[in-house]
């Protein structure tokens, strides 16, 4: 009987120090990549403000929501919204998991099941649409002027991000999950996992149009960093 709770015991420990081992070298991993910048892509022109903003742990990109290259409000409709109000001039958009997005409006409702799939890439996403009617640049927000031709393939990463219904357009999420009054849910294409996280996907999303970005990061943190850093 002894020998068996010594045999548990040790197998827990085992455990134990493998879980600490591998959530220091996670952490570690992703100070350090997050540290390593991706240049930018010097181009002479700047058309176009983006954003990035965060809320202190998930990283959104905002786009104006119409220009001479896209209208986004023809898919990313202000009806889908509960104001329905039509009066605004940004988008931010922002990828991750299902689960948390419409399961998860606190961290207190928060359940195992929920945060495991998410973890290791058992749930479907989502894309997360909220309108502004401007934009205030600070701490949480980050104003970024790119080229008509850098905002082109933003514009692509960001399109082929949504899964799309037969007819090829946006499926909207039905839900009572809301943050406010001028956000909705989409359907989107991937699984988040601890290596692609919604700040992950924010962060290609500023390589593929050339833009100063992190090797790779997890955490709204990193992304900021390498702008703080180039102010």
């Amino acid at each position: 009987m002894q020998q068996r709770i010594y045999r548990l015991l040790k197998l827990i420990g085992i455990l134990l120090l493998a879980f600490i081992v591998l959530s220091c070298t996670y952490l570690l991993s992703a100070y350090l990549l997050s540290r390593i910048s991706v240049n930018k892509e010097n181009l002479p022109i700047n058309d176009i403000s983006i954003y990035i903003i965060t809320n202190g742990v998930h990283t959104d990109l905002v786009v104006p929501i119409k220009n001479e290259q896209i209208n986004w409000s023809n898919e990313i409709k202000f009806n889908d919204t509960n104001s329905k109000d039509s009066l605004f001039q940004y988008v931010a958009l922002g990828w991750g998991d299902k689960g948390f997005y419409l399961e998860t409006p606190t961290w207190a409702d928060l359940k195992f099941s929920t945060a495991f799939n998410a973890a290791f890439a058992l749930s479907s996403s989502a894309i997360h649409a909220t309108f502004y009617k401007s934009m205030a640049e600070g701490k949480d927000c980050v104003k970024i002027n790119i080229s008509k031709e850098q905002y082109s393939k933003l514009i692509r990463y960001i399109k082929n991000s949504f899964l799309l219904d037969p007819s090829g357009h946006l499926i909207n999420i039905k839900s009572n999950a809301n943050y406010g009054a001028n956000d909705t849910f989409y359907e989107a294409i991937g699984s988040y996992s601890l290596l692609h996280t919604c700040n992950t996907w924010a962060n290609d999303g500023l390589k593929s149009c050339g833009q100063v970005a992190c090797l790779w990061t997890p955490f709204d943190t990193g992304i900021f960093y390498q702008y703080n850093q180039n102010k």
